[in-house]
């Protein structure tokens, strides 16, 4: 499931100098690295997408939506795990610094996963786990015996 989200995915949600501003890695004291430092950027990607699965994981095919790649993967979901993403970048930088924006989108995302996790809204064509598989995860499952013959 790593590398759902691409670099180039963050460019619709935050500008590029940002960005590696966030993942810069110091290699000497008081001195920047210009380049992006992958492992930063993957341990907060790998965070946002199990922190999805957990949620979607009652109803949905985690396994095919996190393993898709390039235009396969769906949009909406795409979407939440950047904002997580990037949440969880700008908390390595400064906790008690984080802009509005992030909280905001990180706290709609929270939101709405918790609303498909309740089964109060889908997510249109997303792959879903098949019936029995999805029955077993379900809160509350009802059942009955099978009904008796009547007699007339």
């Amino acid at each position: 499931m790593e590398n759902f989200i691409a670099l180039s995915d963050y460019d619709a949600s935050i500008h590029k100098e940002i960005l590696g501003a966030l993942v810069r890695r110091e290699t000497q004291p008081g001195v920047p690295n210009p380049a992006y430092d992958p492992e930063v950027v993957e341990v907060c990607e790998d965070r946002a997408v199990a922190e999805m699965v957990g949620y979607l994981n009652k109803t949905y095919n985690v396994e095919a939506i996190f393993s898709a790649r390039g235009s396969d993967r769906h949009a909406l979901i795409l979407m939440y795990a950047v904002d997580i993403a990037l949440y969880h970048l700008f908390s390595l930088h400064n906790p008690y610094k984080i802009s509005d924006i992030r909280k905001d989108r990180y706290d709609r995302a929270k939101e709405w996963l918790k609303m498909v996790a309740n089964g109060d809204i889908t997510i249109g064509g997303a792959p879903r786990l098949p019936k029995e598989n999805a029955r077993e995860n379900a809160r509350f499952i009802m059942d009955s015996d099978k009904p008796r013959p009547t007699q007339l």
